[in-house]
């Protein structure tokens, strides 16, 4: 297992003075501690799922970045360092998709000695051939998107004609790796795919596995969200439950982002993520880290904070860590709990830029 090393020891670590912190952490300023960093490192996928980055917005013309603009590896590794140093205790690979990004293994060894749990997020297309790479090099586990098991309904959602059984596949190569649990990430569309939510249930129950029901979100701003499609969390919960009675856990760590259930005869548990119907500003840990080095600090961000040019113009960890801290005390985001019909309408950066 990997040694996970305490906040107390990374903060002294280095060579950086460590900036001021409010009782032990690092505080915005609504009290709360900084503790994950999502780490997208590519805005390219081979998906056009619906909800993310429909192919009416990111058609073959799309301008996707350059190589010479997104952050090198050992860009994303200093960076990294840097914010394990201020407290982050999970770094989450992301993109667009991961996979997609050449010799991702690479930079997993490089994040590896960091101390911190190192996750993926990917949509499982390219992860049965990658899996065992990525645990040799030291990542944890994976969270793997499958928004149906009904192969019609999922080749149209991700707009790729890719079927199920090759992300079922991927599943069962990452579990027999060692990346486990395997959390399965289902985003629930009023009219689309909430048809298959017990279904998806019922398959992942009694696997070890972890099925996540997410509700349909206003990120970016091309994916024409209404209210009217969203199938709130409570409604997932009563119709698994009818089935299959359920019952309430506690979180696994202060920040996290599923509410958790476990069914009441021991074969497993759900998570249901509901950021539009019972926000969780209040207790959100997270940071994103863009393609191209700029640091936002909620995902339904308008602008971010750009870091890169810090990197390439010579900054010392000092004067980067000392602006990471200052981003993270000034934060003060909390959309979930703000949101109304025209504040869905703001320009909001991509998903598919910053990770989910």
């Amino acid at each position: 297992m990997k040694k996970v090393i305490p906040i107390e020891d990374r903060r002294t670590a280095g060579r950086v003075a460590a900036p001021p912190f409010v009782g032990g952490e690092l505080a915005d300023t609504r009290g709360r501690a900084m503790h994950d960093l999502r780490i997208s490192v590519t805005d390219r996928c081979n998906f056009r799922c619906v909800y993310c980055m429909p192919r009416e917005a990111f058609g073959a013309d799309h301008p996707f970045l350059p190589y010479s603009a997104i952050l090198s590896f050992e860009e994303i590794t200093r960076l990294a360092r840097i914010f394990v140093e201020l407290g982050v205790g999970k770094i989450r690979l992301t993109g667009g998709e991961p996979l997609v990004r050449r010799d991702l293994q690479r930079l997993v060894a490089m994040l590896a000695p960091l101390g911190a749990e190192l996750t993926l997020t990917t949509n499982g297309s390219l992860l049965a051939k990658q899996a065992r790479a990525l645990k040799q090099a030291g990542l944890d586990r994976v969270t793997v998107s499958l928004d149906s098991l009904d192969d019609a309904t999922f080749r149209a959602m991700n707009d790729a004609d890719f079927p199920v059984a090759k992300v079922i596949e991927a599943i069962d190569v990452a579990a027999a790796e060692g990346l486990t649990p395997v959390k399965v990430n289902m985003v629930v569309k009023r009219g689309v795919n909430d048809e298959h939510i017990v279904r998806m249930a019922e398959r992942w129950r009694g696997t070890g596995h972890i099925v996540r029901f997410i509700e349909y979100m206003d990120v970016g701003s091309t994916n024409a969200w209404r209210m009217d499609d969203v199938i709130p969390s409570a409604e997932v919960v009563q119709r698994i439950s009818a089935r299959w009675p359920l019952e309430p856990i506690g979180a696994n760590y202060a920040g996290e982002v599923a509410e958790r259930w476990r069914y009441a005869d021991g074969s497993g548990e759900i998570g249901v993520i509901s950021s539009v119907t019972q926000a969780f500003c209040s207790t959100c840990t997270r940071m994103r880290l863009s393609t191209e080095g700029s640091l936002f600090t909620c995902l339904f961000a308008q602008s971010g904070h750009d870091l890169k040019a810090l990197l390439r113009g010579g900054a010392t960890d000092e004067e980067i860590t000392n602006e990471i801290a200052a981003v993270w005390q000034r934060r003060a985001d909390r959309y979930s709990e703000i949101r109304t019909g025209e504040t869905a309408k703001l320009r909001k950066v991509e998903m598919s830029y910053i990770g989910g």
